[in-house]
């Protein structure tokens, strides 16, 4: 097992995309997994780093969830459908869900496996991800501006599904540890 950062720093989204390239580039990584709490700055890290990363892709769970009450089985779809296959040398397939029409729907995504993947959501590091990842992080921050954060992004959509989301958070975090889990756990700011 890769030796894990015990720091718990507080940074800034910018600088935590510069630990995160840093941590890819010592560790030659090719899949990386981010994992944390909504509004954390999962997202915006995980853009941050494909931008810097010649060739990288970029898949969220957002693609994946079946809904508010699917954080789990996302997750679980996330490493069945796109990392291990990618760490097989295989490509990776599935359909995104269509939050509107509540089902998985459109054209089918491929995830080369000659490229660099980053896979970002919450519920995102577990121990299977974990097995096929080569770098993983996790992002927390003060619950206050989470929740600011995540508001301020979906606005009336996510409201109503808030204290749902953040108890399946809780449980993923107290089942799958995701923090001790993690090569490179941050505070953002």
């Amino acid at each position: 097992m890769p030796s894990r950062s015990s720091e718990r720093a507080e940074v800034a989204i910018t600088e935590a995309a510069h630990r995160v390239r840093a941590l890819i580039d010592a560790r030659a990584a090719r899949r990386v997994v981010v994992d944390g709490r909504s509004g954390a700055g999962k997202t915006t890290l995980a853009r941050l780093v494909v931008e810097a990363w010649p060739g990288a892709q970029l898949v969220s769970l957002d693609e994946l969830y079946p809904g508010w009450g699917g954080l789990r089985e996302g997750a679980a779809l996330a490493c069945a459908l796109v990392l291990a296959p990618h760490a097989a040398g295989s490509v990776g397939r599935y359909r995104r869900f269509d939050w509107t029409l509540g089902t998985f729907a459109g054209a089918e995504v491929r995830v080369d496996p000659d490229r660099p993947l980053v896979v970002e959501g919450c519920g995102a590091l577990t121990p299977a991800s974990a097995e096929v990842a080569d770098a993983s992080v996790w992002l927390d921050a003060e619950a206050a501006l989470r929740r600011e954060r995540a508001l301020a992004r979906d606005g009336d959509g996510f409201a109503p599904y808030w204290d749902m989301w953040a108890a399946q958070e809780d449980a993923h975090i107290v089942s799958e540890a995701p923090e001790a889990r993690a090569d490179l756990a941050l505070l953002t700011r």
